[in-house]
């Protein structure tokens, strides 16, 4: 029997690691491997009209717990404002502290360009305290744990430059168990700006065609890995 993996999936706001690494998430999960989600911020400008935002914050925060416990995992989510994520060292201890608690085989988060700016810095600061928890130097209260490898979702907000470079199909079993968790977010059923449950969905099954599989997720991964090592043509 193999190794139970852990899997720590980082996102701007709740719901982006849930939509564009789901299927690969609840695949893990299915194998009764470890899942974590954390969200610098709960992604509450998304804001249905007429709704309270402090309400659908907390309405947000509810939803990355649905969706966590439905794959038998955890979510976490952190206090910054939606839009105003600060690009400081303060926020990289924080993710640098999950991370040694965590201690995950597989760290997932955003593509380094994208449309929204909090996209852009999560991606900095996950670098950066991927590279701070695995320092034993660097002392914290927790010690250091070396989170693993390094992907990039896909993401249509995150498109500028991205390639698919890795793809990881997953069964229909997953795939169910990541249609019926991310539907518990309103705004992937319920937003009128962008039909983001049809757009994944979709994408879930043109990726899965070009991997010669029924469905799958395409990842990135930092550009000093991209390599392909062979002895012969």
């Amino acid at each position: 029997m193999s190794e139970r993996q852990t899997i720590l999936a980082i996102g701007g706001h709740v719901g982006d690691m849930e939509l564009t690494a789901g299927g690969v998430l609840a695949s893990h999960s299915l194998k009764g491997d470890r899942i974590v989600t954390l969200a610098l911020t709960a992604g509450e400008r998304g804001v249905p009209a007429g709704q309270d935002m402090a309400d659908y914050r907390a309405q947000k925060v509810r939803e990355a717990q649905a969706f966590a416990e439905m794959l038998g995992g955890e979510a976490v989510v952190f206090d910054y404002a939606d839009g105003e994520l600060p690009d400081d060292m303060a926020v990289r201890l924080q993710v640098c502290d999950v991370i040694r608690r965590v201690r995950p085989n597989i760290l997932i988060t955003h593509f380094k360009n994208s449309m929204h700016k909090d996209h852009m810095t999560t991606h900095r600061i996950v670098n950066d305290a991927r590279f701070f928890a695995g320092l034993s130097s660097f002392e914290r209260e927790l010690p250091a744990a070396f989170a693993g490898k390094l992907y990039y979702a896909e993401n249509w907000e995150d498109a500028v430059d991205y390639r698919p470079y890795v793809y990881v199909d997953f069964s229909q079993e997953a795939y169910d168990l990541w249609v019926k968790a991310v539907s518990t977010h309103w705004f992937v059923t319920g937003s009128k700006s962008f039909p983001y449950l049809e757009y994944y969905k979709h994408l879930a099954r043109v990726r899965g065609i070009e991997a010669r599989k029924h469905y799958a997720e395409t990842f990135m991964v930092p550009e000093e890995t991209v390599r392909l090592r062979q002895s012969e043509l």
